[in-house]
């Protein structure tokens, strides 16, 4: 079956309950997605029975995962990462379950690089990408940074001094900058979508796309 195929309401299987699976699983319970959840340490499956579907099982076991239905699942996030042989083993499973998406979790390259080999849709970086996120956002105004493919980064940020008080054509930011402000968020107001006469304050929040090195020079203007 193939990723558009795949329904947004379709059932989700979380193995693993660590800080990275448990926050994932929550959020996706949270977004109105079913979940099921598989641990094999019993405090966190007592710790998160009363807020999801848990059950306690083994997954790098082909057997247990046959036996809760495993293959049943059109979406699996295996988020295991602190024991490669188990984290690569739990991912093999579920490719010979024929799970149509598999995430996995990866904790160093050499990992991420044996999950997809082995047959993992999707590897995953949550350490390395929140590190990375994080020192944009300390480096300079950037408020939020979301990096997508090929050097597109989508940021968030306060203005440049330089354009308070102008409009966005006034300013010229993608002729100067080679960057685009997508929309503007003035201080209690809603977010509203640039135009030309889009007026730049202060203590607006600019959401601004482009090159991610671009994004980086404008983000640093004084």
């Amino acid at each position: 079956m193939s990723e558009d195929r795949i329904s947004r309401d379709t059932e989700v299987l979380v193995v693993g309950l660590g800080r990275f699976g448990s926050a994932l699983a929550a959020t996706l319970e949270r977004l109105g997605r079913e979940v099921l959840a598989v641990e094999t340490d019993e405090y966190l499956v007592q710790q998160w029975s009363h807020r999801l579907p848990v059950i306690e099982a083994d997954a790098t076991n082909p057997e247990a995962l046959e036996q809760l239905g495993a293959e049943d699942f059109q979406v699996a996030v295996v988020g295991v990462g602190t024991s490669l042989e188990a984290s690569v083993l739990i991912t093999a499973n579920l490719v010979d379950l024929e799970v149509p998406q598999i995430w996995a979790k990866a904790v160093s390259a050499e990992h991420g690089r044996i999950l997809r080999r082995i047959g993992a849709h999707h590897v995953v970086y949550p350490e390395y990408d929140a590190g990375a996120r994080v020192a944009h956002m300390v480096s300079g105004r950037m408020l939020d940074y979301i990096e997508m493919e090929d050097g597109f980064t989508i940021v968030k940020m306060r203005p440049p001094r330089e354009t308070h008080g102008f409009t966005l054509g006034e300013s010229k930011i993608r002729e100067k900058y080679g960057v685009a402000v997508i929309g503007v968020k003035p201080p209690g107001e809603p977010f509203e979508y640039a135009t030309d006469s889009t007026h730049i304050g202060a203590d607006d929040l600019l959401i601004v796309s482009g090159d991610t090195n671009l994004l980086e020079a404008f983000a640093h203007r004084p």
